[in-house]
């Protein structure tokens, strides 16, 4: 799979990419992730990207030119990939849309700075457009980094267990959050691994790890309208 990150700041990628689980996929091939600064597209000496917006209001916003001759130089490639633009007004990232994504074999993703981009980007390129929730960050590379590492989990091969994808929280049909579990010690400050989980009894131990995990997504869910509530 192949994944494009358009951004003005490319050095915050670098420890990020290089490490762990998704160093290890760039090495072996399973992913190819490049990085474009989106000011190499800018003009006049000083590579101006954004600028204060027409009807006053605070900040500085990207200018549509870079933005999108980065984008469309970048998808001259073929084939073009699906283009994501990380904004807090697109549709919120959830385990579903992370599985819709790791089917395309290419995703470009693009990262706003200051206070957003030019409206004439979306309605020139016409992207797929995310959130990863209702908060405000200082740019979209935190957010494309959230991206990248729920995709990749589910790029085949990454994960040294098929399996572990396949039981995450979310994960499935029900859309469960992922139960308790449990390692040795067995006991632990007075507190003990349920017995189900040592007795052997695979169908026994399933069962109890689904109604684990149906209760503790009721849990959150209860959690999370009560908190809805609050006026």
């Amino acid at each position: 799979m192949r994944i494009d990150i358009l951004t003005l700041f490319p050095e915050m990628f670098t420890g990020f990419l290089d490490g762990s689980l998704l160093g290890a996929a760039r090495a072996s091939g399973l992913l190819d992730i490049r990085i474009v600064n989106i000011r190499d597209f800018a003009e006049g000496v000083h590579r101006q990207v954004d600028d204060r917006p027409f009807g006053g209001g605070p900040g500085m916003l990207l200018m549509p030119g870079p933005v999108v001759d980065c984008v469309e130089s970048v998808q001259t490639s073929a084939p073009a990939g699906h283009l994501v633009m990380l904004t807090p007004g697109g549709r919120r990232l959830d385990q579903s849309v992370v599985e819709e994504l790791s089917r395309q074999g290419r995703i470009v993703l693009l990262c706003g700075r200051y206070e957003g981009f030019d409206e004439r980007v979306s309605e020139t390129l016409q992207p797929d457009e995310i959130s990863i929730g209702d908060y405000v960050l200082s740019g979209g590379e935190v957010a494309a980094m959230v991206i990248i590492d729920a995709v990749a989990r589910l790029v085949p091969g990454v994960l040294g267990d098929e399996e572990s994808a396949r039981q995450d929280s979310f994960s499935g049909g029900e859309r469960l959050v992922e139960g308790p579990q449990y390692t040795r010690p067995r006991e632990f400050r007075g507190l003990h691994v349920p017995d189900v989980l040592l007795s052997g009894d695979h169908a026994r131990i399933a069962k109890w790890r689904h109604q684990q995990a149906v209760e503790k997504t009721q849990r959150r869910n209860q959690v999370n309208h009560s908190q809805r509530s609050i006026p």
